[in-house]
């Protein structure tokens, strides 16, 4: 059930209360039995060894060792909890990560969506770490200190004095520390981001002799990172090694005065002992805490990140479902702006298309054919007008639902790591039958049978082991499967040979007569030959739309341009 508050991530933590109570009140009882090798030295200094008395040390030794067995017992189950509870956390938000991550990307074309799921990551190591230990064991140290008090009142305040100093130099790291590991976190990930989107072009670079000049750029960036980074970790070094000196000052220092204390009567051998080990467990957590405060930076900037990921793109409400789309397709005054823009590229069009209609598309390069297509699969939503499938708005589909009756072929294919049928079937259930009838419709049947592995050949990742009109026509099968109502086709023949763009042409009249919507953005006019309407756009605008023979009519020199072959270019028409 999906929580209503304003913060899923901290609704999803909430919801692992009953865990933490749990991890405390282990926590509790490990640290009440921690108080056991204090006793232990009280009674071995201030009984056994002026009594002499073996048996009562047998006795003593056998109780402390059940007692550290059942504190080993407890630690393991401790670790036991928090490892499942940051598994479930992960298998709890992962989803909704990954969705959240993919929602902003596809809005704004920015960053890295993958820097989410490491931040998931990044939180479920803490939850596991010694830094939530350090949470758990801290609120212990008052306790400690109070019983060291309760031996002696001098021994007790050099102890409050000692945890006084640690958590000032704790509280001082946190502040020299926070503010350039928060700037270096920063751009450090926008080095990453950078460096990754310019080497997934690895062949541009090697082939234009690029790869020194954006080198020299990430390096730039990545010595600003190195600088920051250094500057915390000198001060978290200084800091550390004030923390440990302190440390080990006062654990000695402990030893000294209680010394003192003995000689002068006022506390027994055993006391000062148990003094000792008291302050060491009572200074533990501050110390962890410093020592693992870097980790605990991290998990905080990686919590705030995905906390306001999480808040920013939230996941889309449950719609009634809708049955499958017969294809009436209706614009009405749309306008579409690339996500994050307010800038038109799509300027008020109109039009409709009824199933069974294949409607071609065209117009010189920039005239908005490509967001036209974005706009018509619901990828770019509406900045103003309206867009419906079936009377419906399609912005007001569910996109899991409504995904199996469409077919886009972006201009720019893009293939999965997998198998061809895996591609082929979008990486749903595979239906074998389907995945075939797909590929012969799209004329690629015979073309997948000589793959060394048939239609369980792996393309490697983005499909770089296939040529690029290989890649399209595998692209043109993904959006036949199964039984698509509106197809959507950009630029469906740019790589195509005399051969694909004949087993095209047949796809396309496959669909008319399956009643699918078609809409095919296109410069070649050769298939307009087969279209029932045309609309020509320029500027993001439609200068015409109709049938097409009502066009050619009005127009003959498109009539004469699309006879004139597959190479013919709708550049000629607009020029005239």
């Amino acid at each position: 059930m999906q929580s209503h508050d304003h913060n899923p991530l901290r609704a999803t933590i909430a919801a692992f209360r009953g865990v933490f109570l749990a991890v405390g009140s282990f926590s509790f009882v490990i640290n009440l039995l921690m108080l056991m090798p204090t006793l232990y030295m009280l009674q071995v200094y201030d009984r056994v060894l002026s009594s002499r008395n073996e048996f009562t040390l047998l006795m003593l030794t056998l109780i402390m060792v059940g007692v550290y067995a059942l504190e080993a017992a407890l630690e393991w189950v401790r670790s036991r909890v928090l490892v499942r509870a940051s598994s479930a956390l992960d298998l709890r938000l992962g989803g909704q990560v990954f969705d959240a991550s993919f929602r902003r990307y596809l809005g704004s074309r920015s960053g890295n969506p993958g820097q989410a799921l490491g931040d998931l990551t990044n939180l479920r190591q803490f939850l596991t770490g010694k830094g939530l230990l350090a949470f758990f064991d801290a609120p212990w140290a008052p306790i400690y200190l109070l019983v060291i008090f309760l031996l002696s009142p001098w021994l007790g305040l050099f102890g409050l004095v000692a945890a006084a100093l640690l958590v000032a130099l704790a509280w001082a790291n946190e502040k020299l520390t926070a503010a350039p590991l928060g700037e270096a976190n920063r751009l450090a990930t926008a080095a990453a981001n950078d460096a990754g989107s310019k080497l997934r072009n690895a062949e541009v670079i090697e082939a234009m002799g690029m790869l020194g000049s954006l080198r020299g750029r990430w390096q730039a960036r990545q010595a600003g990172v190195l600088r920051l980074q250094a500057k915390a970790s000198e001060r978290a070094a200084w800091v550390g090694a004030a923390s440990r000196f302190t440390r080990l000052l006062a654990q000695s220092g402990i030893l000294g005065l209680g010394a003192l204390l003995v000689l002068d009567n006022q506390l027994t051998a055993g006391g000062m002992i148990a003094g000792s080990i008291l302050l060491g467990r009572a200074l533990a957590p501050v110390d962890l805490a410093i020592g693992t405060w870097r980790s605990t930076v991290s998990a905080r900037g990686a919590h705030a990140r995905l906390a306001e990921l999480l808040a920013s793109a939230p996941a889309e409400r449950e719609r009634t479902a809708l049955p499958r789309p017969q294809g009436f397709v209706l614009a009405d005054n749309l306008v579409l702006a690339a996500p994050g823009s307010r800038n038109p590229v799509v300027k008020g069009v109109s039009f409709g298309a009824k199933p069974g209609m294949l409607v071609a598309v065209i117009g010189p390069s920039a005239s908005g054919k490509s967001s036209l297509a974005r706009g018509l699969v619901g990828v770019w939503p509406p900045l103003a007008g309206s867009l419906r499938l079936d009377n419906a708005e399609l912005a007001k589909w569910d996109k899991e639902e409504l995904g199996p009756w469409l077919g886009y072929l972006p201009q720019d294919v893009e293939l999965f790591e997998g198998t061809v049928a895996e591609n082929i079937a979008r990486f749903g259930a595979r239906d074998d039958a389907r995945i075939v009838e797909a590929a012969r419709r799209a004329g690629v049947h015979d073309m997948i049978l000589h793959l060394p592995e048939g239609y369980d050949t792996p393309i490697g990742e983005g499909g770089l082991a296939l040529s690029g009109g290989q890649r399209q026509r595998i692209g043109l099968a993904r959006a036949l499967y199964g039984s698509p109502a509106l197809v959507v086709l950009d630029e469906p023949n740019a790589n195509l040979d005399e051969a694909g763009d004949a087993a095209l042409l047949a796809a396309l009249q496959d669909l008319r007569r399956a009643r699918s919507t078609v809409f095919v953005m296109t410069h070649r006019l050769n298939l307009l030959a087969i279209a029932d309407a045309v609309m020509i756009l320029a500027d993001g605008a439609i200068k015409a739309y109709g049938p097409r023979d009502a066009i050619f009519k009005s127009m003959p020199a498109l009539a004469r341009a699309a006879g004139a072959g597959p190479q013919a270019r709708i550049e000629e028409e607009a020029a005239a």
